[in-house]
C-alpha cells in the first residue's frame, strides 16, 4: 500500500485487483482488442441501465456499425430501433453526433486526450476518463456510482456517497488511484472497483462477507453507519412520469418500424396510459379523482419532437421515427 493510502485509511488496491482477475464477467468489450469506439458505446449504453440489457443491443449496434465513419453515416430511426429499451433515447443521437465529430475532426479515430474526449457530443467527465482508462490504459478517474459507493464505504467510512460528487470526494480518489508505473495498473484499478461496486458492494443488501476489502473497510469497521446523506436523495420514480410516457410513445413507433408513421390520437393515447397500471393506492385515488395531468400526452409528444427522437411530415397529424 502507497503511503497516500495508508495516510487516507484506504484499502490495498492488490487485494481488489486479484479479486477481480478472478470474478470478472466476461462482458464483450472487455476482450483484447476492443476499439476505443466499441468502449464508447459500451460506456454510453451503460449508463443507468442494467448489463444484461446493454450486451444484446451492443452486439447488435456494433455488427451494424462496427467504428465511428460506420455509424456517422447511420439513419437516425435505425439507430432509435437499435437502441431499443435501452432508455434514454437521446444518447442514441448524441453517439451518433460524437462519431460524426470524430470523423470530422480526428480521422475516424477516437483521440486519447482528455480535452478532445469531452469536446465530443455526449462525453462528459466520466465518460471521457472510462475511455482513457478501458481503452487507452491511461490513469484516469472513473467515478460512477458503483466506484463512489465503494470507495465512500471503503475508504470514507459511509453508506452511500454525497448525492452529487463533492472536491474531497474527488480528491480522495485521485489520491486512491494507483500511480502509473507502479505494483498495480491504474486502469486495472478502475476496473476492478467498479466491478465490486456492481457485484458485490451494491446499494442495497452489499455481500460484505464476499468483499476482499472486508477487514479494511471503514464502513464495516465503524458498524455499518447509516446513509447520512438520505434526506437529501430524490426518489428515482418512474411510473407515471413523463419519461414513462415518452417511453410509450417511442416503443409504439419502433413496433411500427422505421419509415412508418403512426397517428397522433394513438400516439397520445398510447402516452396516456402511463401511471395507468402498477398502481399504489394513492396513485390510484388521485386517477379515480380526476388529478392525473391531462396535459402529460402532449406534453410527451412534443418533447420528443424538440429533442429530434421522432418526426412529422403532415404538422402533426402523425408522427413517425427520424
Amino acid at each position: 500500500m502507497s503511503p497516500v493510502q495508508e495516510a487516507l485509511g484506504g484499502p490495498d488496491p492488490r487485494v481488489v485487483v486479484e479479486w477481480y482477475r478472478v470474478h470478472a464477467r466476461d462482458l464483450p468489450w472487455r476482450a483484447s482488442g476492443t476499439s476505443a469506439y466499441a468502449v464508447l458505446v459500451s460506456e454510453v449504453m451503460s449508463q443507468q441501465t442494467p448489463v444484461a440489457r446493454v450486451v444484446p443491443a451492443w452486439r447488435e449496434w456494433m455488427r451494424r456499425w462496427p467504428d465511428a465513419a460506420a455509424l456517422a453515416g447511420a439513419e437516425r430511426a435505425e439507430v432509435l430501433l437499435v437502441w431499443g429499451r435501452l432508455g434514454y433515447p437521446r444518447r442514441a443521437l448524441r453517439l451518433v453526433e460524437a462519431a460524426r465529430a470524430v470523423v470530422e475532426r480526428h480521422g475516424g479515430e477516437l483521440p486519447c486526450d482528455r480535452d478532445q474526449l469531452l469536446a465530443l457530443p455526449g462525453v462528459g467527465d466520466y465518460t471521457a476518463g472510462a475511455v482513457l482508462a478501458f481503452a487507452y490504459g491511461r490513469r484516469a478517474l472513473t467515478l460512477d456510482t458503483n466506484v463512489r459507493r465503494v470507495l465512500a464505504r471503503a475508504a470514507g467510512g459511509q453508506a452511500l456517497p454525497a448525492p452529487a460528487l463533492t472536491r474531497a470526494e474527488r480528491e480522495r480518489a485521485e489520491a486512491l488511484l494507483p500511480p502509473e508505473g507502479g505494483a498495480v495498473d491504474p486502469a486495472r484499478w478502475s476496473v476492478a472497483v467498479m466491478e465490486l461496486g456492481a457485484l458485490v458492494c451494491t446499494a442495497r443488501d452489499p455481500r460484505c462477507e464476499d468483499c476482499p476489502w472486508l477487514g479494511q473497510c471503514r464502513w464495516v469497521a465503524e458498524g455499518k453507519p447509516a446513509d447520512e446523506h438520505a434526506g437529501r436523495r430524490r426518489s428515482q420514480a418512474w411510473h407515471g412520469t413523463d419519461r414513462q410516457a415518452r417511453g410509450l410513445v417511442m416503443a409504439r413507433l419502433r413496433l411500427a418500424g422505421a419509415g412508418s408513421a403512426v397517428t397522433r390520437a394513438e400516439l397520445l393515447a398510447e402516452a396516456a396510459r402511463a401511471g395507468t397500471s402498477r398502481r399504489g393506492r394513492g396513485e390510484a385515488a388521485a386517477e379515480r379523482a380526476g388529478v392525473r395531468d391531462p396535459e402529460q400526452p402532449a406534453r410527451a409528444l412534443a418533447g420528443l419532437l424538440a429533442d429530434g427522437l421522432i418526426a412529422s411530415d403532415d404538422d402533426g397529424a402523425s408522427f413517425r421515427l427520424p
